[in-house]
């Protein structure tokens, strides 16, 4: 048995919040069924005009993205404040009606259980990363790859996570010392239907979050669009970008749109909102 204990909903002070049946089924059906209409694509971490650091080399993401609200491209480097706030947020393709209402009750909830104090003005959860977690296939073989290293969400304010399928297990962990490994302060297994909020000053800014992997049991399976992919699990993670920090692609400088150019061509493919994304020179 674990020694570390989930932390539930009946202690929103401490800005960590877990409801298990926060998606009804009818809800669900309609989420997923737009959803499983996505596209998602392939991203690499780099590009032309963002090499590898030295000592680096170019590398794909563990897994098939898609983003809504905003797009945050992996070479555009991600939104990081204080200082990496300009040229990161591709104004993206807008939350349909059934998820609409979903992050409108997350919204409502949060600011009901979440301290003001760790609430930025303005804040909504007006952008979402959908993640599929599962395995790759390379030459037939499957590789898992359900899982995500310690990191820290930067963008400001509570963030929300809604899964579907099979069930993962998050930790949150402390990583003051590198020498040492990073010790684990909770855990929660996120089960189908599920909703977690984190929030304020220790559990969004001080600890470190992970994905430490993604069950089998219940041989849950989504047919989604990727065929070098097999996926059982599907993350939404809410988070608030301030609108003056989200652009039309237009709008970027002329090098970065031609370094997401091949991801945009990819995404208007299937997508009206991307086919009328004209990077510069295209």
């Amino acid at each position: 048995m674990s020694k570390f204990r989930p932390v539930r909903a009946s202690s929103p002070s401490r800005g960590l919040l877990y409801q298990p049946h926060f998606v009804a089924a009818t809800e669900r059906a309609e989420v997923l069924a737009f959803l499983l209409d996505l596209h998602p694509i392939w991203e690499q971490r780099f590009s032309l005009h963002n090499p590898p650091p030295v000592g680096q080399s170019q590398r794909w993401l563990l897994r098939p993205v898609y983003w809504l609200g905003n797009w945050q491209f992996a070479c555009l480097n991600y939104y990081h404040p204080p200082k990496g706030v300009h040229n990161r947020c591709v104004a993206a393709e807008a939350y349909p009606p059934a998820l609409a209402r979903l992050v409108k009750r997350i919204e409502n909830l949060t600011r009901e259980r979440i301290p003001a104090a760790d609430l930025p003005p303005q804040w909504e959860l007006n952008t979402c990363l959908v993640n599929y977690y599962g395995c790759r296939i390379v030459d037939g073989k499957k590789i898992d790859v359900a899982r995500v290293g310690e990191h820290r969400d930067f963008e400001p304010g509570p963030v929300g996570s809604i899964s579907f399928g099979e069930r993962a297990l998050i930790q949150f962990v402390d990583s003051k010392r590198r020498d040492q490994p990073s010790q684990v302060v909770t855990q929660q297994w996120l089960e189908d239907c599920s909703l977690q909020v984190f929030a304020g000053e220790r559990w969004k800014n001080q600890l470190f979050h992970r994905v430490q992997r993604v069950e089998k049991k219940q041989g849950v399976l989504f047919p989604i669009h990727q065929s070098d992919f097999e996926t059982r699990r599907i993350n939404l993670t809410f988070r608030y970008v301030p609108k003056a920090h989200i652009l039309p692609l237009n709008q970027f400088p002329k090098p970065l749109q031609s370094d997401v150019a091949p991801y945009v061509q990819q995404l208007g493919k299937h997508s009206r909102f991307w086919q009328k994304q004209e990077p510069a020179g295209q």
